[in-house]
């Protein structure tokens, strides 16, 4: 009889692998570029049509996190190193036709690269322009007379740069407004904070994502891959690291969408198939789980290291409220921070708790979260005659829905919500 208890958990686990596969395939058989996970380039067409508010009400005050938008990469070595391992199998005659093209772009964007490292890019400018622009237009009443706009960013130039580009549009559309901006190591308490319990907890937790990484980049499988693009696969067993060059060349190919000189170059096209996609995110959504999500393996510390900005968020909603205003508080910073206050938040089912990685894509999928430029917006809403004050909240400018009840959602009850905030601030001390 146990032995056939475990023939169905065993069945059971394997469909609920299979559907949950099923999701990410399909989506990213629509867009390959889904799978760039926190590279993919902010998703602003076909937005829907936002809800309009209960009767009466108006929207007065705006609380905002919003990451900066698409930029370079980082460290010298994701452009550097795929040519040098490219480079080794030209100098040894041990490249295919797809390998050489592939060089050939490589090169390009270390070329491109040199003193840009972590920059805004142009695309990236544009994403917080648009975004400014649709703001006005979804909320124009914010944005009148001599409204105050308190706007900080972190110290990392690119997040600066996605303030200045956001903050001009909004001064473009009303020279009345009340700007304040400012970024400074004094904010970073909540804009950016490094909580060293988290990352304890999340080197302890390691094992589980190497154990799933494993899983995934088989012997074989990286040997299907670089086949592509070396001719020779002892050469490649001798000479190239296999695991580290997909992965950096993935990241590569990623963030092409990142600029307009290069986001209409399909490198995906003969070197990574579906499968290696899916794998390769499924492994990087894995490791944001360990940093950001709910999770039993890291004693839920990673939301709770972003406890300071949430209650920043009640903090100047309060203060809004009370004076009545209309203005906004707008903040820009990076999505290792929006990730997990969005989970602490409860947005969309991200606070999602798990230790299986195995089966985690069937109920939490970052790519969902924090593309480029990701923001939270939350609009507040008030009625002449009355004290009860409704908010709403778009997470990439889409309605998100909090696990707490309403009578008129997407909206909610700002007292419910309060109360829920400061629940989750309490529960994770």
């Amino acid at each position: 009889m146990k032995r056939f208890y475990s023939l169905i958990f065993t069945a059971l686990l394997l469909v609920s692998i299979v559907n949950a596969q099923s999701i990410v395939r399909d989506a990213f058989r629509q867009n390959i570029r889904l799978s760039a996970n926190n590279y993919l380039a902010y998703p602003d067409h076909n937005l829907p049509q936002l809800t309009p508010a209960p009767e009466g009400y108006t929207p007065f005050f705006m609380n905002h996190y919003g990451r900066h938008g698409s930029r370079w990469l980082i460290a010298p070595t994701d452009y550097s190193f795929p040519v040098e391992q490219l480079e080794c199998a030209e100098r040894n005659g041990k490249l295919t036709k797809r390998g050489k093209e592939v060089l050939k772009v490589c090169r390009d964007m270390l070329n491109a690269s040199r003193n840009r490292l972590g920059e805004l890019s142009d695309i990236g400018a544009e994403q917080h322009q648009r975004i400014a622009r649709r703001m006005i237009a979804n909320f124009p009443e914010i944005w009148q007379g001599g409204a105050r706009v308190e706007a900080r960013s972190t110290v990392v130039i690119r997040c600066i740069l996605s303030m200045t580009n956001e903050v001009q549009e909004l001064k473009a559309f009303n020279p009345e407004l009340n700007i304040f901006t400012d970024a400074s190591e004094h904010d970073m308490y909540y804009m950016n904070y490094h909580d060293t319990v988290a990352t304890a907890a999340q080197k302890a937790a390691r094992p589980a994502v190497d154990a799933l990484r494993d899983e995934l980049f088989t012997p074989k499988r990286l040997e299907k891959m670089t086949a592509r693009l070396f001719s020779d696969k002892r050469f490649v067993r001798d000479s190239i690291n296999s695991f580290r060059f997909e992965n950096i060349l993935f990241d590569l190919v990623s963030n092409m969408q990142s600029h307009h000189d290069f986001e209409n170059i399909d490198l995906y096209n003969g070197v990574f198939t579906l499968d290696d996609a899916i794998d390769l995110w499924r492994y990087n959504n894995a490791r944001w789980y360990l940093y950001s999500g709910n999770t039993p393996l890291t004693h839920n510390t990673g939301p709770m290291a972003h406890r300071n900005l949430l209650r920043n968020f009640v903090d100047a909603a309060d203060v809004a409220i009370a004076n009545g205003n209309n203005s906004a508080t707008l903040r820009f910073g990076h999505e290792s921070v929006v990730l997990p206050v969005v989970c602490l938040m409860g947005l969309n089912g991200m606070d999602y708790a798990t230790s299986d990685l195995a089966t985690l894509d069937e109920h939490w999928r970052s790519y969902e979260v924090f593309p480029m430029a990701a923001n939270i917006q939350m609009v507040y809403y008030r009625k002449s005659g009355s004290d009860d004050i409704l908010v709403k909240i778009l997470l990439n400018e889409r309605e998100a829905r909090l696990p707490i009840a309403t009578d008129c959602a997407p909206y909610y009850h700002w007292t419910d919500v309060r109360t829920h905030f400061l629940n989750r601030i309490d529960s994770l001390q």
